[in-house]
């Protein structure tokens, strides 16, 4: 199964319940009446797609229907249209340094998949040909530590550790100094689980980012917020307020395949500016891609790439 194919299966539940009632009210009637607008605004914002691409969408199908009728009008082919216009603004591509490793701090609350995405993250760059470490700065769980090392013995990637309870910001020195020894192209950062609403939990991993500037200026030169897709807008509110503490530079999507919300996607990049650089659409090591807008607009609608 390809990428594309696993990315719709994953939002299955989303396509499913957004394709349906779509579907429902562009049949009803032969015309697109003030009614069925209302009723399809409804639909995207059910999905979580957000006011302002809710309405992008909206004001393109009037358009549409203004100009040619409802006759051959596809609601489906112009609001993934419009999805993928409003998710194409901003680079999606992973930062690369050239004069030394990339350091990439996960982060987000707990249960979003922060140390899976990181053991992810390193196999893709192993894949690509580049030269990963990985660094288990969640010192707070001793079983976080164990899974990230059972992740890079799997995948056959470095990982540094301490000891459960250990300095967090310690260990994160200690595996900038490990990533420039090794020449490693990509060092992948494993942060503690922290509600984005506890200020001292925030203010650590401010802590733990100064460090990591200090060993090596710059770094981290990524922040990826892990988010489950399945919090809906909950999401928002987590990726702004970390955004407070540490400028986010992306998006990392997960758990897609567990709601019927997946528009979110839309709705925090649009909203945070804050491009979405990766999404997951399952449990191996290659089940984490690149984002690609078309792909995503495509499958949320449902329509054959």
């Amino acid at each position: 199964m390809g990428f594309f194919d696993k990315l719709k299966s994953a939002i299955t539940r989303t396509t499913s319940a957004l394709s349906h009632e779509i579907q429902r009210i562009v049949t009803r009637s032969p015309r697109l009446t003030g009614t069925s607008l209302n009723e399809l605004e409804s639909a995207l914002l059910g999905a979580d797609l957000g006011l302002p691409v809710t309405q992008q969408i909206i004001a393109a199908v009037r358009i549409a229907f203004e100009s040619q009728g409802k006759t051959g009008l596809d609601v489906f082919e112009i609001a993934a249209r419009e999805v993928e216009r409003s998710l194409s603004t901003v680079d999606s591509a992973l930062i690369r340094r050239t004069d030394g490793p990339t350091v990439v701090s996960l982060v987000g609350i707990n249960g979003t998949g922060k140390t899976t995405t990181s053991a992810k993250l390193a196999h893709l760059i192993k894949g690509q040909g580049g030269i990963a470490v990985l660094a288990a700065c969640d010192t707070f769980r001793a079983a976080a530590i164990e899974q990230l090392k059972l992740w890079g013995q799997r995948l056959d990637i470095p990982v540094i550790a301490g000891a459960y309870q250990a300095d967090p910001a310690a260990v994160a020195h200690d595996a900038i100094t490990a990533a420039l020894s090794r020449n490693a192209t990509y060092l992948f950062v494993d942060t503690a689980g922290r509600l984005h609403t506890k200020h001292n939990l925030m203010q650590e991993l401010a802590k733990v980012h100064r460090v990591m500037d200090r060993r090596l200026p710059g770094a981290p030169h990524e922040v990826l917020l892990v988010l489950d897709g399945s919090s809906g807008q909950n999401a928002i509110n987590q990726a702004r307020e970390f955004n407070k503490i540490c400028k986010l530079t992306g998006l990392v999507i997960t758990k897609l395949d567990g709601t019927s919300k997946g528009g979110v996607v839309v709705a925090i990049q649009r909203e945070l500016g804050i491009p979405v650089k990766f999404i997951g659409v399952g449990e191996q090591p290659d089940d984490l891609q690149p984002f690609n807008a078309r792909d995503f607009a495509n499958a949320l609608f449902e329509i054959r790439a």
